[in-house]
């Protein structure tokens, strides 16, 4: 289980994240709403070791993350799908699933995980060749999914994996997340579809501006008033 307790993030003088609190349990889909600038992709960032906390507590199965190197927060079983895919265009991509692996050594094992991720994106087999920068955004996004497998995590952060996709493209993806879960990995998901990222949800919460306002179960969300009118729009 993932587990944060007042933690505290600041950026300059602007306070990212005031306090907030949450956990993540095992084999679970929990998804983290807000609008722009709410501090949703800064609690990611701070759970990887990329952003540092000035307070507070992250621990992952009892072990405090805060302090430690990325990746030692990688190979602990943490990995996250950045916001915008970021692939490596130059490179094809079977080369960017394999720079997801650079922390594992047993190059059968390494193999065997590559055919699992081209059986979840065969799209991704056909075209294990072409250089990404040369996909549609939709396979990128798969790609960056895909990368981030690479490293076997038990804990799958993705940070707006629909953003910027046609709504077919957002169902597949959305039906990946579903399909890495009942594999036994669990998730925590970012996402401003907050309709799709709720339906998928076993727990969700609501950041604004740096406070977690509102949490329970992805359906009693979906069900909320002040949800629906801020999120979801009044019709839904």
């Amino acid at each position: 289980m993932l587990k944060i307790e007042n933690l505290h993030v600041a950026y300059g003088g602007i306070q990212a994240l005031r306090g907030i609190s949450l956990e993540v349990p095992d084999g679970k889909i929990v998804t983290l709403i807000g609008a722009n600038g709410a501090g949703k992709s800064t609690t990611l960032r701070t759970i990887t070791g990329l952003v540092k906390a000035a307070s507070g507590s992250i621990r992952w199965n009892d072990e405090e993350l805060l302090g430690k190197p990325v990746d030692r927060i990688i190979s602990a079983g943490i990995a996250m799908s950045p916001e915008g895919r970021r692939v490596f265009p130059d490179m094809t991509v079977l080369e960017n699933l394999k720079i997801g692996a650079y922390l594992r050594r047993n190059k059968a094992e390494i193999e065997t995980d590559i055919q699992w991720v081209y059986q979840l994106f065969p799209r991704l087999k056909e075209r294990s060749w072409q250089l990404s920068g040369t996909l549609s955004g939709g396979e990128q996004q798969m790609l960056a999914v895909g990368r981030a497998l690479m490293s076997r995590p038990k804990l799958m952060m993705l940070d707006e994996p629909s953003l910027g996709l046609a709504p077919l493209v957002v169902q597949d993806i959305f039906s990946i997340i579903r399909e890495i879960n009942h594999q036994g990995v669990t998730v925590l998901l970012i996402e401003q579809n907050a309709n799709m990222a709720l339906k998928i949800a076993d727990l969700a919460y609501v950041l604004e501006t740096g406070n977690i306002t509102l949490s329970g179960t992805g359906a009693e969300l979906l069900a909320n008033e002040k949800v629906k009118e801020a999120y979801l729009g009044k019709n839904n």
